[in-house]
This record gives C-alpha cells, sequence and structure tokens, in this order.
C-alpha cells in the first residue's frame, strides 16, 4: 500500500498563524499617576498611552476631592447618631450629585479606550448597614456618570475578606441595570486568601476601616481550620466569584478581572479561572521576574498559561498595573552636557517605562502555531450547532466540502480499506482459481459526494486487490456529482455504479448477467465490505446503528465487513459558565435548529470546547492504545513542556458492533428495541466546581486485521503510518474523538466536534464528594433520543443536589 499521511489529502493548513489580538492596558492605582495631580485630562493622558504602544487606558471616575465630600458627610452623620443615642432608625445621608470638582471625566468619542475605575475606597459588602449605604450611592453615582461618558467597561474593586459577598452581589446586580452597555468586571485575587494589590492611595480611608464595632464580625474560633487541598481556602476565591454570578443569573455583561499572582496556584485552579469569563487580566509589577540582562519577563509556567488564555476565542485584555509611570511629554530645558546626556541613557536603559509592555508585544507575535483542529475551528469556539438531520435531511455541498477537509479521517479509513480488502482477498482466494481473479464486492453506503468512494478505489490501486465498487446515496443532489465523477474522473473511469437510494431500503446488487431476473432473485449477490461515515459526535447519534442494522442483509454471512466495526460513546462531567451562560439568555426559548421549535435545554449540542474544564479529573495512566514509538509521538510545543499530572476522567457508556451477530436475518423482522442502551457512571470530584452538562465523544474501529503477517507485510513497507508490533497479533486502525485517546489514535482530525449535553439547573458539587451520572439511549420506532440525569453526592455520601432529567425527545434524531 502506497504511503498516506495527512499531506495528501485536500486539508492544506495555514502556513502562519496571525499573531492573537491582545489588547493591552496602562494601570496605575495611585491617583497621583492618572490626572489628578497634572493639568492632564483623561483624554490627553490615553494619548499618551497610545502613543507608547498602549491600547487601553483605565481612570478614575471621581476625584479626592469627591472622597474628601463623602468622607465629611459620613462622619458628620455619625457624630449626629453618637450625639442622639435614640436616632439610630436615621436614615443614611443622600450623597448629592457629582460637580465638575468631583470628576475629570466629559464626554469624549476615545473615551470607549478608557476603562473606568468604581472607587476603592468604597465597602460594598460592608457588615455595618450605613458603610454599605454610602458605599451603595456612591457605586450607583460613578457608573451612571461613566455610562452618561461613554465608558462602558468597568472595573469593581471585589468584596473585602470578611464582606457578605451576598450583598456585594446584589449591589453588582443594580448596577448592571444602570445602563444597556454597562460591563462590570469584578477585580479578584487568583487564590483564596489573597488579596489583591492595595487600590487606596495613601491619604485615602477605606470605608471598612469606619465600621462601627457592634457590627464588626466575631473573631474565629478556629483560624487554623481549613480544607484540604481543593477545600475552601485555596478556592475561597473562586466561590466567592460564584456566589456574585450566581445572584447576577450568569449575567452576560458580568465578567472577572483576575490578578495574575507572582506564584501561580496548582494547575486545577488554574484550569479553573480559565473556563470563567476573565475579561481583564491584571498583571502588577510583582508578577514579572528580572533576567540577566534586568529585563522584565514572566516565569515559564506564567507564559504557558498566558498562551493558553490567548488562544481563547475573546482572549481578555491585558492590564499592566504599577509597571511604571506613562512616559509623558518633557517640558523645555537648555541642551544637556554630554556627561547629563550619558547618565540620562543610563538611565532610561535600567528604568526603560515601557519594558514590560515591549515583553508582553514580543510574547504576542512569538505564539506557537494552532493545531489543525483550532485553525479549523476558529471562530467556532464555544459555539453551539444542533446536530445532523442526515435521513431526513439533504445536505447541502458545503456541509460535505467541510467534512472533506479533515486531514486525517478520510487517510485512516484508506488504511483500513486497504487492510480489509487484503483480508478479503486471502479469505476468497480459497474459492477461486487464483488470487489474480478475486474480486472484492465493495459498497460504500451514505457516499455523499464521493471521497470515500475515491479512497476505496486509491486503497484498491495501491494493494492490487481488484474491487467492483457500488456508491450508495439518497441525496439526489448529490447523486448528480456522483454520476459527473464517476464520467470524468481519471480514478474512477467509470467504474463505479451509483445507486440512489436509502440503504436501509436497498436490495443490493444485482446478479450481473447472464444469469437471469429469476436468478437473482434466488441468488442475490452478497458484499464482501460495506463502507460507511455515519458517526455523529456522540458515535450513534445519527442513527449509524440503526442504518447499518437496515443494509446489514446486504453482506455476505460469513465473511462480510463493515467499516466502521464498532465505536463507543464516551461522557464526563463538564463545568462550563460560557456554554450555560449563552443557553440561558442568548438562545430565547427554543433551539433555532430543525423546522420545529424545540426547547433549548432538550438538544444535544455539536460544540468546539474551549472555554471549559473538565470537573471530574484523576491521575493520568497509560492507555492500552498508546503503541507510537517515539518517533511517531507528536513533539511538544512549548505550552505542552510541563504536562499535568492528572487528566480527564472519561469514562465510556455503550458500544455498537457491525455486523451485529445478534441481528435477524429477515430485515422484516427488525425492530429497534435492540439500539437502546442505559449506562451508570460515579466520578470522583476532587475539587469544588459547579457542574453545566455532561460532554461526550467517541472512539471507533475502523478495522481490526485477523491475520497482521498478510496485512502488514504486504502494505506496511510503504506505509509508516500503520503501527505494527510484533507481538501484537492484530494491526487496528482507530480513530477517536476522546481527549485521553486522539493523540495517539487519530492527532489532528477535525471532523467531530464534542457533544455537549446541557443542565437546565447548574449542580453545586462539592470537593471531595461524587457525581453520578446516568444515560439513556432511547427509541419509539419514530425515531431515537437520550436522557441523562447528574447527581451530586458529598464527603459523606448524601445527596447534595441534582435529579432533574435531562432529555432530547423533543429533539429527537429522526429515522
Amino acid at each position: 500500500m502506497a504511503a498516506l499521511d495527512a499531506t495528501s489529502s485536500s486539508y492544506n493548513p495555514v502556513p502562519e498563524d496571525p499573531a492573537p489580538n491582545l489588547y493591552i492596558a496602562h494601570h496605575a492605582t495611585s491617583r497621583s499617576t492618572t490626572t489628578t495631580t497634572t493639568t492632564i485630562n483623561p483624554t490627553d493622558l490615553l494619548a499618551h498611552a497610545q502613543t507608547a504602544g498602549y491600547d487601553l487606558l483605565t481612570t478614575p471616575i471621581t476625584t479626592s476631592h469627591f472622597q474628601s465630600r463623602v468622607l465629611a458627610l459620613l462622619q458628620s452623620h455619625v457624630q449626629t447618631l453618637s450625639n442622639h443615642p435614640h436616632s439610630s432608625d436615621l436614615p443614611a445621608p443622600s450623597i448629592p450629585s457629582l460637580t465638575p470638582a468631583d470628576t475629570d471625566l466629559t464626554p469624549e468619542p476615545t473615551n470607549t479606550a478608557l476603562i473606568a475605575l468604581i472607587s476603592p475606597w468604597l465597602d460594598l459588602g460592608s457588615p455595618d448597614p450605613l458603610i454599605a449605604d454610602i458605599s451603595h450611592q456612591v457605586f450607583s453615582l460613578e457608573i451612571a456618570y461613566a455610562a452618561f461618558c461613554g465608558l462602558s467597561n468597568i472595573l469593581v474593586p471585589g468584596p473585602s475578606a470578611h464582606a457578605d459577598s451576598l450583598q456585594f452581589a446584589r449591589v453588582v446586580l443594580d448596577g448592571l441595570g444602570v445602563g444597556p452597555y454597562v460591563e462590570l468586571h469584578v477585580l479578584l485575587p487568583m487564590r483564596g486568601g489573597e488579596e489583591v494589590e492595595e487600590d487606596v492611595s495613601a491619604e485615602g480611608t477605606h470605608l471598612g476601616e469606619l465600621v462601627r464595632s457592634r457590627f464588626l464580625p466575631p473573631e474565629p474560633a478556629d483560624e487554623a481550620e481549613e480544607e484540604l487541598d481543593g477545600g475552601s481556602e485555596l478556592y475561597g476565591s473562586w466561590e466567592t466569584w460564584e456566589r456574585i454570578r450566581t445572584m447576577c443569573n450568569y449575567h452576560t455583561r458580568l465578567s472577572i478581572a483576575l490578578e495574575l499572582p507572582r506564584h501561580l496556584p496548582p494547575i486545577h485552579l488554574q484550569s479553573r479561572w480559565y473556563s470563567e469569563p476573565v475579561r481583564l487580566l491584571i498583571m502588577p509589577r510583582t508578577t514579572f521576574l528580572r533576567n540577566a540582562a534586568n529585563h522584565p519577563v514572566l516565569s515559564k509556567p506564567h507564559q504557558i498559561y498566558l498562551s493558553q488564555l490567548l488562544r481563547l476565542r475573546y482572549p481578555p485584555w491585558l492590564l499592566l498595573s504599577n509597571t511604571h509611570p506613562l512616559p509623558l511629554p518633557q517640558t523645555s530645558s537648555p541642551d544637556p552636557t554630554p556627561a547629563e546626556s550619558s547618565n540620562t541613557k543610563k538611565t532610561l536603559l535600567q528604568n526603560n517605562p515601557t519594558a514590560h509592555l515591549q515583553y508582553l508585544r514580543h510574547l504576542q507575535h512569538s505564539q506557537p502555531p494552532l493545531p489543525p483542529i483550532e485553525r479549523f475551528g476558529r471562530g467556532y469556539q464555544d459555539y453551539m450547532q444542533s446536530p445532523l438531520q442526515p435521513l431526513t435531511d439533504n445536505l447541502e455541498s458545503i456541509t460535505y466540502e467541510v467534512f472533506e477537509k479533515d486531514p486525517i479521517k478520510y487517510t485512516w479509513y484508506e488504511r483500513a480499506i486497504a487492510l480489509a480488502l487484503v483480508d478479503l482477498q486471502t479469505i476468497k482466494v480459497s474459492d477461486s482459481v487464483a488470487r489474480e481473479g478475486v474480486v472484492v464486492k465493495v459498497a460504500v453506503v451514505g457516499a455523499g459526494r464521493g471521497p470515500l468512494v475515491s479512497r476505496v478505489l486509491q486503497a484498491s490501486k495501491s494493494t492490487g486487490v481488484k474491487v467492483q465498487v457500488w456508491a450508495l446515496e439518497k441525496n439526489p443532489n448529490a447523486c448528480v456529482l456522483l454520476q459527473r465523477r464517476n464520467a470524468n474522473d481519471p480514478l474512477w473511469a467509470g467504474r463505479v455504479e451509483v445507486v440512489r437510494s436509502d440503504m436501509r431500503s436497498w436490495n443490493g446488487p444485482e446478479q450481473p448477467s447472464p444469469a437471469s431476473t429469476a436468478d437473482a432473485e434466488k441468488h442475490p449477490l452478497k458484499l464482501d465490505l460495506l463502507v460507511s461515515e455515519l458517526l455523529g459526535s456522540f458515535a450513534d447519534n445519527e442513527l449509524s446503528p440503526e442504518c447499518l442494522d437496515g443494509a446489514q442483509h446486504l453482506l455476505h454471512p460469513t465473511h462480510g465487513v463493515s467499516i466502521p466495526q464498532s465505536y463507543t460513546a464516551f461522557i464526563t462531567p463538564l463545568a462550563s459558565p460560557q456554554l450555560y451562560r449563552e443557553l440561558l439568555h442568548e438562545r430565547g426559548g427554543s433551539s433555532s435548529g430543525g423546522s420545529s421549535k424545540v426547547g433549548k435545554w432538550e438538544v444535544p449540542y455539536v460544540v468546539l470546547l474551549q472555554q471549559c474544564e473538565y470537573a471530574c479529573t484523576r491521575p493520568r495512566q497509560h492507555h492500552a492504545n498508546e503503541l507510537a514509538t517515539a518517533d511517531d509521538q507528536p513533539k511538544p510545543q512549548p505550552q505542552e513542556q510541563k504536562q499535568e499530572e492528572t487528566e480527564p476522567n472519561v469514562q465510556p457508556t455503550w458500544t455498537f458492533t457491525h455486523p451485529n451477530p445478534h441481528l435477524p436475518q429477515s430485515p422484516n423482522n427488525i425492530t429497534n428495541t435492540h439500539n437502546t442502551r442505559t449506562s451508570t457512571h460515579t466520578f470522583p470530584t476532587p475539587h469544588p466546581t459547579t457542574l453545566h452538562g455532561l460532554a461526550g465523544f467517541f472512539e471507533a474501529t475502523l478495522y481490526s486485521s485477523p491475520s497482521p503477517s498478510s496485512t502488514a507485510n504486504n502494505n506496511n513497507k510503504n506505509n509508516n503510518n500503520v503501527k505494527n508490533n510484533s507481538s501484537q497479533k492484530e494491526t487496528t486502525i482507530q480513530i477517536s474523538t476522546n481527549p485521553l485517546t486522539q493523540p495517539t489514535m487519530s492527532k489532528d482530525m477535525i471532523s467531530w466536534f464534542p457533544i455537549f449535553f446541557p443542565l437546565q439547573e447548574p449542580l453545586k458539587v462539592e470537593g471531595g464528594g461524587q457525581v453520578k451520572v446516568q444515560m439513556w439511549r432511547r427509541t419509539d420506532g419514530r425515531g431515537v433520543w437520550y436522557e441523562w440525569v447528574v447527581e451530586s453526592f458529598g464527603v459523606g455520601g448524601g445527596r447534595v443536589g441534582g435529579g432533574e432529567r435531562g432529555s432530547s425527545w423533543g429533539g429527537m434524531c429522526l429515522m
């Protein structure tokens, strides 16, 4: 067999990926570095920032003058309360509207490049109702004025350590209602127990310091009490965010401003934040190291994490915080002396005001190339599509064309077909005069535009095995193209018989002349090989079992081969706030897939998963399919140098095999009850999380040869891709979308995205608990649908939540 590899397919990868979009902002927590101690207004300061190479600039909404006014008003009210002990029920004072002295902002066209800062001295979740009320009033005034000036992106300092996060979330929810374009980004640290860099200027007073003693929370009884890895301490910041976004009902204009620490937390917590809507990534000066040349750089783990974030469909903006003041125009002065000029150059080299910015631009333009699946799916990351209805709908040519661009699938199919042809020739030669006289009868069912037909003919050519080929297709439009290819394609050369029919109703090839029609009915031709590409994202979700059952009577009863021979569906629990938020807010009340309106929670969606987390992991295992030699293994990219020691806990659900040995011989006696399935799974949860659905994958064995000596010896000399080991008794060609096995079974295959079974209500899961999943594949004679139930159990084994039944009955795949 001729050598086959990805370069022989129709897929032409882009030779060089463009640099990812990266917006970088200058951020300074001290007001003295922005506008209040100079005559430069925010608009002019933004111009200087953009001249220096920044895209965005943060700016406070109000001035220190406004802060002084608020504090004076608060102190006066507190004094009134202390002088009149029985006046505790007095309402909080009303904060007057802003005056020109309270803010430097004005409406300008360039304000879209400004990120507004809510005053860091507020205490929105204060236990003191007076402080909370004053903070809420200031918060509302600032958001309203920022929105009036055209600043839609607003950075909100997160709740303090002892704040009421639900009260904080309620205020944030009010802020989201101020205007239709206001986007709030809550500033949080990555790790629980840590705080972000101090945001209050040296002369400022945080309202949290003014909480009255009777409202202060009691000291914890046991400060040493904390849970193990994955407990509330490590995940404290994320759990705060979880309460905020749950209170705000996964609002589409609410996101995170995440501060990147000098030492990154464990990878499982990095993965958690990766799955969340991080819109701003704060990078303080302390995040950076200094290399031998005294230039700021990021550690290798930081570079890896940043590379992962830059590959997102919508990468976060980077905020360089307190690295250097903005370089501003210098006032005119006498020409320096040579000695002064030399000293100035040395100072600039040691204190380059844009060194951190230049380094990030360098990283932006030196990212590793994207893998084929991400190139192919660019723009479709986390985009939910309803599965195809291949039996009831006729596909458009462009749909076929997209599938045909896969660099791996058809190559692997050709390898499997070639192995099967040689084996079938060996089996049939015992009934023939000579090997050269053997003809293998092959039908490609669901031929589409004919890519598998071409692979059959190419495999025949490379192996020297003669074939007789039928191309079966129910789509009348595709049949026109098949007939044209048969007439014009030199490889086909009129050797293919095109049949327009549903494979389940085809009676099979007619007996060639000179046999009579009566003899043909008594002794119909049986096929040696049945080739199909009916697999869906969950293996059987596009009715491959039902279709191949209906065509099984066409196969020779003793040696007939089906490609694929078997396939197994897999599932794992998934945390994906992005997908849940889209379903909740952006999909209306129904799915747009199909001719009738279907409840949006009743559809298993096909989606290129990216910004998500496999919530249930286990220690990394070595899988039986990892047979590739060292030379075959993919070379690690920079972001893969440090491999995590855990892997997703992906479990098999059920398997279908073809030909089905338990199927009745007469197609008239076939019902579909034998294709129903059920499975039960238990997934330990090492860390606290919130589940939003199940991710589904598949593995398929295209062909497993029982005769390695005859197949591998004849064909492997020209095909380095065929994995053959003398200690093995079989040579097997497999494809996979399972993240555990795809790198070794079918790396870079792009034809299938995973499937997503949504949960209508997010399911909270404790660290150290378990998730129980039950799945059903059901049928009623009209179609096939799935049902799923997910439950959460705590550390002690008690049921915590879940149990609602999900069902795709309303959007079943019709037979």
